[in-house]
């Protein structure tokens, strides 16, 4: 039963029919009191208007006595009033309609109130009639000498009255059928449509990535199904992304383990190992932990990148003294290559980021542009701006980048070619870094082809001008 309540469904059906409950239950009130105070009012202005007559007719005699005001309502009363009533100052009964002994008193409320000077009304219902009475005081001379209590039964108005609320009845009888029957089968489709939402909610979070969520309509939830069904296209790829992560981590990092143990187990099992052999096992093991200490520093690198939105202390930096000092340090690389090093800097070209974060992207750029150039090949650093971005290119005379690989360079581990990437000691990390360096800091990074047939990386940045560097950062 705890279950029952619960569920959406008896929680929709619930509401539905409070709401259906409130609005017949105002459709059953309203009308019958707007229709019933029209009613009396009408009434009311009627007896009314008849006690004025009779107490103008009754204020010139003076001094009441049963034969004069039976005199006088002989002549007034037509007949059409339930009960007609004249007493005197004291509430003794001068004048009934009803009945010939006149020795009474009438105690009646409304003849007590017009003794005292009030006009009053009252109307109510008794049995199948509406009775209607008012009553006011007869003056002569500012005394008030009797009063006239008057008295109507209305069945037809009261019939009326009655029928109007017996046709509400049913029709509210009817109207709440059709509604409750309406409200379930609704809240039942709503609550189906939840619920296979919540299933498919189920099947994902199961691993089942490929469940997708029915779209039907265009309420809110359709677009929470819609919603829902991109959530879980960007977790399957972010799940694929992952498991491909870790196959490729794996992979690389066993590489250089496999080495370093055949290394090791090498100079274990083999006696009287020369010295030179000796020296060249350890430096290739060192050479493979060297490796293995970049794939893990490069690692955690990204790992930091993916938990943060914007790069630390970000700080206003003019790019040209960077490239140089960069140029300065591969030299030497560039030279054991065969690779010719130019610079094409343009001045005030200032962007907003960490020099580290920088460099990083400067050293990785120009590394690969060395590395994977051919003999006697050229790498050219050229930087330039607009009035809003600053463009750092990076053009190699090396073989190239096929155009199916150009969007997939930037995933870790993906390497063109893979064994000389090796040989080049890559780990293909580099350019993933160079990506969540520049996206991080609001800008962006493709390549194209360069123009002797190598590739061209071009970096834009979100050129941070003079005026907007504050008082005392540094530049």
């Amino acid at each position: 039963m705890k279950k029952l309540f619960s569920r959406l469904q008896f929680k929709l059906a619930a509401t539905y029919i409070l709401i259906i409950v409130a609005i017949l239950a105002l459709l059953n009130t309203y009308p019958l009191i707007a229709s019933q105070q029209l009613l009396f009012q009408t009434k009311q202005g009627s007896l009314q208007s008849q006690a004025a007559i009779f107490t103008s007719s009754l204020g010139v005699i003076g001094t009441l006595t049963p034969e004069n005001v039976a005199q006088t309502m002989e002549l007034l009363d037509d007949g059409s009033l339930y009960r007609l009533l004249v007493t005197d100052a004291s509430g003794r009964i001068l004048y009934d309609n009803q009945e010939e002994s006149t020795a009474r008193y009438a105690l009646f409320y409304e003849i007590t109130r017009a003794l005292k000077g009030y006009d009053v009304f009252q109307a109510g219902f008794s049995g199948s009639a509406m009775d209607s009475r008012a009553a006011a005081p007869i003056q002569y001379r500012g005394q008030t000498v009797g009063a006239v209590f008057l008295c109507e039964r209305d069945e037809a108005q009261a019939a009326l009255l009655y029928g109007i609320r017996a046709t509400l009845r049913t029709i509210s009888v009817i109207s709440c059928a059709i509604l409750l029957v309406l409200s379930y089968f609704f809240s039942r489709w709503y609550s189906h449509r939840v619920s296979g939402l919540l299933s498919t909610m189920g099947g994902v979070r199961d691993g089942d990535f490929d469940r997708r969520a029915e779209v039907r309509g265009r309420d809110e939830l359709a677009e929470l199904a819609e919603a829902f069904n991109d959530l879980t296209d960007r977790i399957r790829d972010t799940e694929e992304l992952r498991r491909r992560f870790v196959a490729d981590a794996s992979h690389e990092l066993k590489t250089p383990l496999a080495s370093i143990q055949l290394l090791a187990d090498s100079i274990l099992q083999t006696e009287n190992m020369p010295p030179a052999m000796q020296r060249e096992f350890v430096s290739d093991i060192g050479q493979e932990a060297g490796r293995l200490g970049r794939i893990t520093e490069q690692l955690l690198q990204l790992a930091r990148s993916d938990y943060v939105d914007e790069i630390p202390q970000a700080e206003a930096l003019e790019l040209g003294p960077v490239v140089q000092e960069t140029l300065r340090r591969l030299e030497p690389l560039a030279r054991e290559n065969d690779v010719t090093l130019t610079a094409r800097l343009q001045s005030d070209c200032r962007v907003r980021m960490t020099e580290d974060a920088l460099r990083q992207i400067l050293f990785n750029l120009i590394e690969n542009a060395i590395k994977y150039n051919r003999p006697q090949g050229r790498v050219t650093v050229s930087l330039s701006h607009t009035e809003q971005l600053v463009s750092l290119r990076v053009t190699d005379t090396g073989v190239g980048i096929p155009e199916a690989d150009r969007e997939r360079i930037f995933q870790r581990f993906y390497r063109v070619d893979k064994a000389r990437s090796r040989a080049a000691g890559g780990t293909g990390l580099g350019l993933s870094i160079v990506q969540q360096a520049v996206e991080l800091s609001g800008g962006r990074v493709y390549v194209t082809d360069g123009e002797d047939g190598g590739s061209c990386f071009t970096v834009e940045l979100p050129r941070c001008r003079e005026e907007e560097i504050p008082c005392g950062e540094p530049v």
